[in-house]
């Protein structure tokens, strides 16, 4: 047998029994922002251009914008448009950007566990060393008064036992997996977890750092998507996350076609869309499980 992850079965879409998002909604939306920390002359980070030397300069200060100034342009848009998001935070940043975690905190954000920093992909630890640093995390967010209970791992990147350790450290849904437009019950060794949808498409840095588009492309990306999604609810429901960095979309150049496109899918006057959280999103399928009698 070629090798498997034995974690969820398949499972068509249209297969599956129809339920409805709160208030008969078919479309679960909601913005991940990823507040991310570096290091200085060493480790992982995106890049906006090669660099020619270490340490480099220019890519850690453009990543290290967003935390000073591009995340609190996003937080006033957010304000406008009366949003809350899921915060994906980077637990180093409790340390060395205390003031941006407050803020997400302060503001209502869900809080999710981003790992501790984006400069290291989880993937690559060892067993021990993984649940060592899932507990560091889930310690240090816990500090600022908001245990996460969703996790994403630093650059999607898991290990074959990243599951298994999230269950057992007591969180209740990852969002690594862009599988499905539904929640999926992943299998693990302790309880079952949730998958929930969280997408590598309409996601700013493929989009914008690796295809090289701009902010009006990613933006029309976002709104096409969501017309599609409304079509699909019809048949079944769906959800979508918008991801978003703020060292890419924060950038002033680059808000007002964020801007734009948020606020036309705000002034909407059909009832599909439900503007909500990761965390929310897994809360409400797991009691429309419940209601109907199997959930696991």
């Amino acid at each position: 047998m070629k090798p498997q992850h034995h974690r969820y079965p398949y499972s068509a879409i249209v297969d599956r029994p129809s339920f409805d998002w709160p208030d008969g909604r078919r479309v679960a939306l909601y913005i991940g922002v990823n507040h991310e920390v570096f290091h200085f002359g060493d480790g992982l980070g995106a890049t906006l251009a090669p660099s020619q030397t270490e340490p480099d300069v220019m890519n850690y200060a453009w990543r290290d914008y967003g935390n000073r100034v591009g995340a609190w342009r996003m937080f006033d848009l957010f304000d406008e448009l009366d949003l809350k998001a899921t915060a994906l935070v980077n637990a180093e940043l409790v340390e060395r950007c205390p003031r941006l975690v407050e803020a997400c905190r302060d503001r209502g954000d869900e809080i999710a566990a981003h790992g501790m920093t984006n400069a290291e992909a989880q993937g690559a630890m060892n067993e021990a060393a993984e649940r060592a640093m899932i507990e560091r995390t889930t310690q240090a967010l816990a500090s600022m008064g908001a245990r996460p209970r969703g996790w994403l791992g630093p650059w999607i990147s898991q290990s074959e036992h990243t599951p298994d350790l999230l269950a057992e450290a007591g969180y209740d849904y990852l969002l690594d997996w862009a599988h499905d437009d539904q929640p999926v019950w992943f299998e693990t060794r302790s309880r079952p977890i949730l998958s929930v949808p969280y997408s590598q498409e309409i996601n700013d840095i493929p989009a914008i750092v690796a295809r090289q588009q701009e902010a009006e492309g990613f933006a029309t990306m976002i709104e096409r998507a969501v017309e599609q999604l409304l079509v699909d609810g019809r048949k079944h429901p769906v959800a979508l996350g918008i991801a978003l960095h703020p060292y890419v979309m924060g950038q002033a150049h680059r808000l007002p076609a964020l801007r734009d496109v948020l606020t036309r899918l705000r002034e909407r006057t059909d009832d599909g869309i439900w503007w909500t959280t990761a965390g929310e999103i897994a809360d409400h399928y797991r009691r429309i499980e419940s209601a109907n009698d199997t959930s696991r």
